[in-house]
């Protein structure tokens, strides 16, 4: 019976030997891990390892067994685990791990009172016991995006996991706003561990713990306990994200040592104690911060590792001497020697390494945004508006399915109110009520990333817009309904995201070609093995959220739907305005361009030099270039009011065609959607009194360069023309409404993007300073280079103002002069001439360290600055603005007078930058994948490729401008002192108001207000008017003080809001006059 005899152990017995038994299934005492560890506890002098056979496990009575002072035994699929306790009782060996607490772990319920008994951090959970004699804990309501079970709410995201532990069917259920549907895991099955499922109700059958999910980033990390002191801890990617398993050339599942906090050693003890199981695995979830316990497997080895294989033997020997030994009367000793190896630093010459990577990037190809405005006033919608706490604030978002359920629900029954009257406002309204029901309609289901209702409270009912309208308004409140669609990724959208993810990964040492081929590097291996600090933030709209997900999928080489990768890596930042914008409430200076925008494109005539100095005062090439062409803005108004004509005529012709009847066109929209969605402009663009609307010069472009990209197989006549004219004005309005001078255009940068700056500098300032982040075990990571070091990369997605905004404070907020910097005068120069800041736009910050400079020294840190325009034009190509590469020649090397295009000079620039090695580096014409084998430095090599591979690969993404230089020698504190003095000035007393002073202000303007208001008297409108916004100054004609602030008012909260974000109130930057000419009082 003995599984390892004394000779295969390699010597001879002597007197008296402790004799271990494994006691479990062939498939687990046959297993590597466990044939690897025998062999080495073999090698202790007084210990004999037996291992049971299975077939007398299963089929003999205990006492037939054989004999042992030592049980190792654990439960699997098929074990005898009750034979196994009888033995443990009739004979008294010394367990390992106990046999009764085994029980406990079959069951996820005893698992997690153990658990929460011990003190340790678990997920919040309820359990769903379906049990006839126990029928209070059976109460589960569902919601559509919830459950309730016992009392207890789960939002969605949230697990389902079956009570039995043997039963690996856990399901992840996610939010509608995410695409909705769940995650099912399973036990491996070959390369699959999880399926996604468009099914989004939990089961009815079964009883199941229910548990709040843990956004983890991707990864789960699973602990191997050998005694209390002992843990090993692995990485490996989440069966929840794609459901594929990586697996190595051998076909083992992948998986990263990594390194244990000491809270999470000091768990790893815990559960090693309370569970009495010596050897033991269990599962950590790290997030928020946390490591929370979420699955304890009992009895389980790590599998391919040499040095886990002689750690276990080696405690498992001396815990069996130690115990047995004396009363053998055997002369034993406990070895002493160090646990933890001081770590041996790799040295990696004086090539800098990169620390940390910051990209902010513009969502993918999108369908074109479409927003609708009417005014309601049906009681069922002030119903609505107070329901949802809508005159907390005066403004109302109504995004989840079952809120825009309710507006469809009333807009059908007030059609059918409607349908007997036929005069002809009633046929207005009901054509924006049938277009309301349409939109709410679309696709057959709510997924509430596609449409969105606002509803904004008007104490007077809706301003007039012109005097013919005076006979026909109605006092009293009203509803402003604006509804808003379209905006959506398009499947191109969601390939450009997932392609320029995957061309990503050459940003990183060693991340060109198949990662796989090479052990220990490339961004895969890095993210793997928690040396990349990662994390993506989006802002709340679905088309950014979801081009994240596409980024994250091409990027970390994940599969399957993105519904999963959305949920569990990309960060909503939509909390504190770092990516997203009310863009409904524009700020003073916004209204201020705009009107001017206004004015001077509503003049017929052509363009003087007066206008030029007017519009384009920082001389911007692009901008001088779309004025040239456009020459008299009326005129070019004109010929496109007149090409969308014709293109809604060509739509309807169409339409009449019997042949066209079923003609599906991109992204399955119709010749009748398409033709809502042009006759809207037409109607838009020119207004009653016959001038145009210019700020619908951008939704005309939008539309036209989406039905010129995707829809051009209908063959429309003119669409071209149409493209080209409105594409020149929208290159005058789009960048402009940013701000026409330098002043403005920082005033408005800041007042989008000001927590986007102050974040970007805090993550330059953490990636030398914070160092708890989670790090590879340097003992186990043989091929991995610099193992105590990490990369931190940040990715934020955003819209078009964002992006637009964070450029202008690099372009004119004063980070180098262009007069003495001449690399930043080119930059400058290129950045003038883009004319456009297209879908996939980036902007990107790459921070690198050379560990051979002083800590204290300004060179230790080195900076770049990178930029894309992103997505590739109509007929672009040959008049495309170029820069001067992805790092060239540094301005200090730039003296050589290379040729820009020439890669030869540039790798040897980038050669001499390095250090001298050892060997000479080839420079390799042929192929940026033949990797050079021979020992030496490797970051080195590493990064002379990426740069070869950068320059001959350029973004390989064909359809995607590849990334530009703009600088690539800033140090650090160059950088840091810049983002330091753009937060200063963006709050500086002389530019804005403090935040202090706005407090006050309020709080005495406050008191004014009620002072006024309860005199009955009105305030000076002349006193208000140079603060007012156009909207605001209508309402103050109609309207009185309390009646304007009335919803300001009328919550108690407000005075808490106001102080908290002064800018949410429409109230001036300067002290209120008093206006006493109505009152006999002072």
């Amino acid at each position: 019976l003995k599984g390892h005899t004394h000779t295969e152990c390699g010597m001879l017995p002597p007197e008296r030997q402790i004799v271990v038994g494994i006691c479990c299934m062939m498939k687990k005492s046959k297993s590597k891990p466990m044939t690897q560890i025998l062999e080495r506890l073999c090698r202790f002098e007084y210990i004999t390892v037996v291992i049971f056979p299975e077939d007398v496990i299963l089929n003999e009575p205990v006492d037939k067994w054989p004999l042992c002072d030592c049980l190792i035994s654990f439960h699997s699929k098929g074990f005898p685990l009750d034979k196994a306790v009888s033995y443990a009782k009739v004979r008294n060996p010394l367990l390992i791990n106990d046999l009764n607490m085994q029980y406990y772990i079959q069951d996820r319920r005893e698992v997690y009172r153990i658990l929460q008994e011990e003190g340790i951090d678990l997920p919040r959970y309820a359990v769903l016991n379906r049990d006839p004699d126990k029928p209070d804990e059976c109460n589960l309501v569902e919601g559509e995006d919830h459950v309730e079970v016992n009392g207890e709410i789960f939002q969605k995201p949230f697990v389902e996991k079956p009570v039995c532990a043997e039963d690996h069917n856990v399901y992840i259920y996610y939010p509608t706003t995410a695409g909705g549907g769940s995650q099912r895991l399973f036990r491996k099955i070959g390369s699959r561990s999880s399926v996604y499922s468009p099914e989004s109700c939990v089961r009815k059958t079964g009883s199941y713990i229910y548990e709040e999910f843990m956004p983890t980033d991707g990864t789960d990390v699973k602990v191997y306990t050998v005694g209390p002191d002992y843990a090993h801890a692995e990485a490996r990617k989440s069966p929840a994200l794609d459901g594929k398993v990586e697996r190595d050339s051998e076909g083992k599942e992948v998986r990263y040592p990594v390194m244990l906090s000491a809270m999470e050693k000091l768990v790893a003890r815990k559960v090693c104690l309370a569970f009495k199981q010596t050897v033991c695995g269990f599962d950590l979830l790290r997030a928020n911060g946390h490591s929370y316990v979420c699955d304890v497997n009992g009895f389980s080895f790590v599998k391919n590792s040499m040095k886990y294989y002689d750690d276990c033997a080696k405690i498992l020997g001396n815990i069996v001497m130690r115990e047995l030994a004396p009363q053998f009367h055997i002369p034993w000793s406990i070895p002493t020697e160090a646990e933890d190896i001081p770590i041996v630093p790799t040295t990696s010459g004086t090539m800098m390494e990169l620390r940390c990577v910051i990209a902010v990037i513009r969502h993918g190809d999108r369908t074109p945004k479409q927003k609708m405005k009417m005014e309601v006033r049906n009681p069922m919608f002030f119903d609505l508006f107070e329901k949802y706490g809508g005159y907390k604030t005066g403004k109302l978002k109504l995004k989840k399915p079952k809120q825009l359920q309710e507006v469809l629900d009333i807009t059908r029954q007030l059609l059918v109110e409607l349908g007997q009257h036929t005069d002809c406002e009633i046929e207005e309204k009901k054509s924006k009520l049938e277009q309301l029901k349409t939109v709410l309609e679309m696709y057959g289901h709510f997924s509430g990333i596609n449409r969105k209702v606002q509803l904004t409270y008007l104490p007077h009912g809706k301003p007039k817009t012109s005097s013919e309208e005076e006979d026909t308004r109605t006092e009293g409140p009203s509803l402003l309904l604006v509804l808003k669609w379209g905006g959506e990724l398009t499947p191109a959208g969601r390939v450009q995201a997932e392609e320029l993810g995957r061309a990503f990964r050459c940003m990183y040492p060693g991340g060109q070609g198949d990662y796989a081929g090479f052990p220990g590097c490339g961004l895969l291996r890095l993210h793997s093995t928690y040396r990349h600090d990662l994390k993506i933030y989006a802002s709340d709209e679905g088309r950014v959220q979801m081009t994240a997900a596409a980024f994250a999928k091409g990027l970390l080489a994940l599969e399957g739907e993105l519904t999963p990768i959305l949920v569990q890596m990309v960060k909503s930042a939509n909390m504190n305005g770092l990516l997203d914008n009310d863009s409904d409430s524009l700020s003073s200076c916004q209204h201020r361009v705009k009107a001017r925008l206004h004015e001077i494109l509503q003049k017929d005539r052509d363009f003087t030099d007066e206008d030029y100095d007017r519009l384009a005062p920082t001389c911007s090439a692009s901008l001088v270039n779309s004025m040239k062409i456009v020459q008299n803005p009326v005129a070019i108004c004109d010929q496109v009011y007149a090409l969308i004509q014709s293109l809604t005529s060509q739509i309807r012709k169409r339409m009449e065609d019997p042949k066209s009847a079923d003609l599906q066109l991109y992204h399955s929209e119709t010749l009748e959607l398409m033709l809502q969605r042009w006759s809207k402009l037409e109607r838009d663009f020119r207004m009653k009194n016959g001038r145009y609307d210019i700020s619908k010069i951008p939704d005309i472009y939008d539309c036209v360069k989406y039905d010129v990209i995707h829809n051009a197989t209908l063959g429309l006549e003119d669409t071209l023309e149409l493209f080209r004219l409105s594409r020149a004005l929208a290159d005058i309005v789009i960048p402009q409404e940013y701000g026409i001078n330098k002043v403005e255009k920082l005033d408005i940068a800041y007042a989008y993007c000001l927590p986007l700056v102050r974040k970007i500098r805090l993550d330059l300032q953490r990636t030398h300073e914070d160092e708890s982040v989670n790090k590879l075990h340097p003992l186990y990571s043989r091929g991995v280079l610099s193992p105590g070091r990490h990369v931190r990369t940040r990715l934020y997605f955003t819209s078009e103002s964002h992006v637009h905004s964070l450029l202008s404070i690099f372009r004119y907020g004063g980070l180098l002069d262009e007069e003495k910097d001449q690399q930043w005068k080119r930059a400058m120069d290129y950045l003038s001439a883009v004319s456009e800041l297209n879908y996939m736009t980036q902007i990107v910050i790459m921070l690198y360290e050379d560990n051979n400079k002083d800590l204290t020294s300004e060179g230790r840190f080195h900076v770049e600055l990178h930029f894309s325009p992103g997505v590739k034009g109509v007929e672009e190509e040959e008049n495309a603005p170029t820069g001067f590469g992805f790092r060239p020649a540094s301005a200090e090397n730039g003296q050589k007078q290379t040729d820009p295009g020439s890669l030869e000079d540039l790798s040897r620039d980038e050669t001499d930058r390095a250090v001298p090695l050892s060997e000479p580096i080839t420079i390799q014409r042929r192929s940026p994948l033949i990797r050079n084998r021979k020992t030496g430095s490797m970051e080195v090599r590493v990064k002379e490729q990426y740069t070869k591979f950068c320059f001959e690969g350029c973004s390989m993404v064909p359809s995607i401008y590849p990334l530009e230089t703009l600088h690539n020698s800033l140090s650090l504190k160059q950088v840091n002192e810049f983002l330091t003095g753009v937060c200063e000035s963006a709050a500086d007393p002389h530019t804005r108001t403090t935040r202090g002073q706005k407090q006050t202000l309020i709080l005495f303007n406050y008191l004014v207000i009620s002072a006024t208001i309860y005199h009955g008297t009105f305030l000076s409108r002349q006193l208000f008017q140079p603060c007012l916004t156009p909207t605001t100054s209508r309402q103050w004609t109609r309207t009185s003080p309390r009646e304007f602030l009335l919803p300001f008012l009328s919550d108690p909260e407000s005075m808490e809001l106001w102080m908290e974000s002064p800018e949410s109130l429409p109230l001036p930057d300067t002290p209120l006059e008093v206006d006493t000419t109505h009152t006999s009082e002072p």
